[in-house]
């Protein structure tokens, strides 16, 4: 499918200028400090199944909200547009006189804040109509049923849009930025009964004419689906090896980036959270974050309190070196913000941003042949991961690996072990996606044990 330019960008001036009057009236009301944000999204998507338009979506959006401070105290509302801006900034004042007192609350340190525009490129002017999007849906279906194998749909569909923050605060920060999106997705059949096998496939960018083709990703997820066909059991064992291709293996670092989250070790509900400084990745493993990563899928130049953050790693050679911060996270740590805080509706939370496990030098086909006999993981089932202990038991499916190679597909086992030895058992290879927010490699991860029949 081919996109048209738009003529401009949305214009963010008038939003800013209703967030800059939001705060003044906010200290007009009593306030001692303040900040108010505008989320802008856009979206259009488009739904089929075999052959035919189920839904077709439009929807947009500027949600306010407004955040409050009186000495300690800390209020914060939310609104859509065509609400009283003075209303809004009393009630929200009048609130935070009542409200108890937080020691760490408190806008971020005036000299964290961004204080230049920077242009990551996140913005695709593209135009997508909804007949484009329906176009790509239905060409991803067609591929993906004919493979050979394939027996029917669970539908596929195509979405563009554009979201983007205006943050305003009262000790002098105002800025904006809009990023776009692009995606495809597809989910198909194989078999009959209850011989019947479910796969998808998927790609998202910021950039229209970086998609891969519809009809690639249809392929791919028929190839996926047609290959899980007639899976078998295995028997239980321990001290296996198992390889998590690089879709399950996001899912893994995703849990790394959980442990080291400066809210939970505040929380005390991560289990590295007594590990700073110490060796928590097998030696000579790397974890990085790049906020400011040109084009990348969860790049920002600034966070949301106004903090530009840099690139880091967070863990170095296997060593922790950084948790996720924002700023009253960082107060309560004794620690300084790493520009990590993320907006949620009228809250502020660390998050990660482009993480990446970064590869080894092994490449993913050398990584199943030193194994030998194991198993290949493709999809994890369940929420089975505790991130107090670090215990970790998911149902698994995918396919057993034997001489080397994958052999046949298995289904109905559990993998098990606990998180901090998984963490010092991890060989990456060297295929690393880096287009998602979280990117990683193949891994493979030994001493893990594996339920069976």
């Amino acid at each position: 499918m081919k996109g048209q330019n738009m003529s401009s960008q949305i214009d963010s001036v008038s939003l800013l200028s209703r967030a800059e009057e939001l705060v003044a009236l906010a200290r007009k009301a009593g306030a001692d400090s303040a900040d108010a944000v505008v989320v802008r999204s856009r979206s259009t998507s488009v739904s089929v199944r075999l052959g035919k338009v189920e839904q077709t979506d439009a929807s947009e959006s500027d949600d306010f909200s407004l955040r409050v401070f009186i000495g300690k105290q800390v209020a914060s509302v939310s609104a859509n547009p065509g609400f009283d801006l003075r209303a809004l900034a009393e009630r929200a004042v009048a609130m935070a006189r009542v409200s108890p007192e937080d020691p760490f609350a408190g806008l971020a340190d005036e000299g964290d804040l961004a204080r230049s525009a920077l242009d990551l490129e996140l913005f695709d002017p593209t135009e997508v109509s909804s007949d484009m999007l329906r176009e790509a849906a239905l060409s991803m279906e067609a591929a993906a049923l004919g493979v050979d194998g394939v027996s029917n749909s669970a539908g596929a569909s195509a979405s563009a849009g554009m979201g983007g923050m205006v943050l305003v605060t009262s000790h002098g920060f105002s800025g904006s930025y809009m990023a776009s999106r692009f995606s495809c997705s597809v989910g198909v059949i194989a078999g009959e009964g209850t011989g019947m096998e479910r796969d998808h496939d998927f790609d998202s960018r910021l950039y229209f004419g970086e998609l891969d083709t519809p009809e690639a990703i249809g392929r791919r997820a028929g190839e996926r689906v047609v290959k899980r066909l007639n899976p078998r059991q295995v028997p239980t064992g321990k001290d296996l090896t198992v390889v998590f291709d690089p879709r399950v293996a996001r899912g893994f670092v995703g849990h790394i980036a959980g442990a080291i989250n400066g809210a939970s070790v505040a929380r005390k509900t991560s289990f590295l959270r007594d590990r700073m400084g110490q060796q928590v990745l097998k030696a000579g493993l790397n974890v990085t974050d790049d906020p400011l990563k040109i084009r990348g899928s969860a790049s920002r130049p600034f966070d949301g309190e106004g903090v530009r953050g840099e690139k880091l790693a967070m863990i170095e050679d296997g060593v922790l070196r950084h948790w996720f911060l924002s700023s009253s996270v960082a107060r309560e740590l004794g620690l300084h913000t790493n520009g990590r805080g993320a907006r949620g509706g009228t809250s502020v939370s660390p998050t990660s941003t482009n993480l990446a496990l970064e590869p080894g030098m092994i490449s993913p086909e050398d990584l199943i042949r030193q194994v030998g006999n194991g198993f290949y993981v493709t999809e994890l089932i369940g929420q089975g991961v505790d991130m107090i202990t670090g215990e970790y038991s998911r149902g698994a499916t995918g396919f057993w690996i034997e001489n080397g190679e994958l052999a046949y597909p298995v289904s109905e086992v559990t993998i098990a072990s606990n998180l901090k030895d998984m963490f010092m058992r991890v060989t990456p290879a060297n295929d690393i996606d880096r287009k998602f927010g979280v990117a990683a490699p193949t891994i493979a991860i030994e001493g893990m044990t594996l339920a069976g029949r």
